[in-house]
C-alpha cells in the first residue's frame, strides 16, 4: 500500500496497534474506513477515526480502551450498535460491518450485519468507499473495491454503486456530492452528475435540518 496512508503522528500510530492487537484477540478483523482513509491520501489532516470490524463493534471499543495506555473513555450507542472512544484528545468510532436496505418513503434503513464488501458498497462515494486493514495478515493495505484511490487521483466524485439506487435510498447523499465537489475541487463524474437532476423529488423527504 501508499506508505502514506498509515498514521505519523505518534497517538494515531499507538491507537491503530492497539486497534490491531485487541481485533485480533478477539477474532475481529478491523479496518479504519471513511473520511481518514480518504484525507490521508489527499495528504489531509484527519481528526476523527472510524473503524469498521467484522463482528461487534461495541466489544471491540471497550477492549481497545481497557488496553491505551492512560485514560480512555467509551461512549455506547446500543440502539445504533456503535461506541466512541475518546483518548488523548481524539475520537475513535467503532460500528460492526453491516449492510442496509431502504423503504421508499424514508431515510432510514433497515440494518443487519454484513462483510466488510457489502459495508463499502453502502458507502455514498468510491472516495469513502475505502478501507485500510488493521490486521496482521496484510496491516496497512488498502482495499479499494471501487477504485476510489484513481477517483482521488483524478478528482472524480462517483458512487460505488448505480448512482440513481444510491441517490434514491438517501438523497442527502446528492447535496453530499455538490458539497465533496466544491470543498475538494473535483468534478461530478457524468453519470452521477446526471442522476441528481432525476432524483431531485428525492430530496422531498429529507427534513429541513437534515439539509440546513
Amino acid at each position: 500500500m501508499p506508505a502514506p496512508l498509515l498514521p505519523t503522528l505518534p497517538s494515531d500510530q499507538l491507537i491503530f496497534a492497539v486497534i490491531a492487537r485487541a481485533a485480533a484477540a478477539l477474532g475481529q478483523p478491523a479496518y479504519v474506513v471513511g473520511g481518514y482513509v480518504r484525507d490521508r491520501a489527499l495528504g489531509r489532516p484527519s481528526k476523527d477515526i472510524d473503524v469498521v470490524t467484522v463482528g461487534d463493534g461495541i466489544r471491540l471499543a471497550r477492549a481497545v480502551a481497557k488496553a491505551l495506555p492512560g485514560k480512555a473513555t467509551v461512549s455506547v450507542f446500543q440502539s445504533f450498535g456503535t461506541a466512541q472512544v475518546t483518548y488523548d484528545g481524539g475520537e475513535v468510532e467503532f460500528v460492526g460491518a453491516r449492510k442496509e436496505s431502504y423503504r421508499g418513503e424514508s431515510r432510514k434503513p433497515d440494518v443487519e450485519p454484513g462483510t466488510l464488501a457489502e459495508d463499502l458498497a453502502r458507502r455514498d462515494f468510491t472516495i469513502n468507499a475505502l478501507a485500510l486493514s488493521l490486521n496482521e495478515s496484510d496491516f496497512g493495505a488498502v482495499v479499494d473495491h471501487y477504485d476510489g484511490l484513481k477517483d482521488l487521483a483524478s478528482k472524480t466524485i462517483r458512487t460505488p454503486l448505480d448512482p440513481d439506487v444510491t441517490f434514491s435510498d438517501d438523497p442527502l447523499r446528492m447535496l453530499r456530492a455538490v458539497r465533496f465537489a466544491t470543498q475538494l475541487g473535483f468534478d461530478i463524474e457524468p453519470d452521477t452528475f446526471d442522476a441528481l437532476g432525476r432524483n431531485k423529488d428525492r430530496l422531498a423527504i429529507i427534513s429541513q435540518e437534515r439539509i440546513t
